[in-house]
């Protein structure tokens, strides 16, 4: 199972986006985002659930507690 950071990177390099275009859609420096992918900094709840829906898979996924990339089902509670 690949860990998070190495996740965000496969991710990121497979959707052919830079750093600096990712950290651009997550609102922050293309140094803070260097550091989620090097996990010398640990990354929000918020920017772990967009980068989830931006990739269409999980947090689950992300965080390696399932191999399985597909997204969980939204509930459209309100």
């Amino acid at each position: 199972m690949l860990k998070l950071n190495l996740k965000l990177r496969q991710l990121r390099e497979d959707n052919n986006m830079s750093q600096a275009e990712m950290s651009k859609l997550l609102g922050c420096s293309q140094q803070t985002y260097s550091r989620y992918e090097s996990h010398t900094t640990e990354i929000p709840l918020e920017s772990l659930i967009f980068l989830a829906d931006y990739y269409d898979t999980s947090v689950d996924f992300l965080l390696g507690i399932t191999n399985h990339n597909e997204p969980y089902p939204k509930n459209n509670v309100f």
